[in-house]
């Protein structure tokens, strides 16, 4: 399983979502342009020691990232999504997409995505921080797929 952050804009969401990933035995992608500069100290401190257990792949753009071979479906994590995130049956290849925490993403992403999933939330608010979002889809998807690293203590 993957997580793919598209054009990430706030590098403390971005540093929690590859630390997520890290300690979870996810792989990462990130698509480019990002709205700062990828090194930047702020990525590193939220990511901590754990970039370095990290599998991630950096991408210039969409259309770079769409026409390589990538395993799996795509399911976007949206506000605008058809069904719950606890209405899918995850599989372990699957990639979950994210979009801008400002923007979220066009409809060229959006149309290219094969599930689109929201996060239900009360009718007054509006949306979860991406990085939240995150968490909350991967540990449904890990609890449904296990985790490849988990030894069962039975």
């Amino acid at each position: 399983m993957r997580l793919v952050l598209y054009q990430p804009d706030i590098p403390q969401n971005t540093g929690a979502m590859m630390r997520l990933a890290a300690c979870l035995g996810l792989g990462l992608d990130i698509v480019e342009p990002c709205g700062f500069v990828l090194s930047d100290s702020r990525l590193r401190r939220a990511g901590m020691d754990y970039l370095d257990l990290l599998d991630w792949q950096r991408w210039p753009s969409w259309q770079s990232y769409r026409s390589a071979d990538h395993r799996g479906r795509l399911i976007l994590l949206t506000t605008g999504g058809d069904r719950s995130y606890l209405d899918i049956a995850y599989r372990p290849e699957d990639r979950l997409l994210l979009g801008r925490e400002s923007a979220g993403v066009p409809a060229e992403v959006h149309d290219a995505a094969d599930l689109r999933a929201v996060v239900p939330l009360r009718p007054a608010a509006r949306s979860l921080n991406v990085a939240l979002a995150a968490a909350m889809v991967t540990g449904e998807a890990i609890r449904q797929t296990g985790a490849p690293w988990h030894e069962d203590p039975a």
